[in-house]
């Protein structure tokens, strides 16, 4: 693990922690890239898979969503 020494505004930092429950500020970054790469790698599997019709009556989505 490597060493970054960058300026972050004081005020984000602090609601990061805030709205994240981090104990400290690095837990608050940490949080905040896992979160952005989690987004990335979701919006890549996205686009990968496209788009599809499904020929499924809500009420046979449902049933489906159910049967699990």
């Amino acid at each position: 693990m490597g060493k970054t020494t960058v300026v972050i505004n004081e005020k984000l930092i602090e609601e990061a922690v805030r709205a994240s429950g981090a104990k400290t500020k690095r837990e608050a970054i940490e949080a905040g890239l896992r979160e952005l790469v989690r987004r990335a790698t979701r919006e890549a599997f996205r686009k990968e898979l496209g788009t599809f019709d499904l020929d499924l009556t809500l009420n046979e989505l449902k049933r489906l969503r159910h049967a699990r």
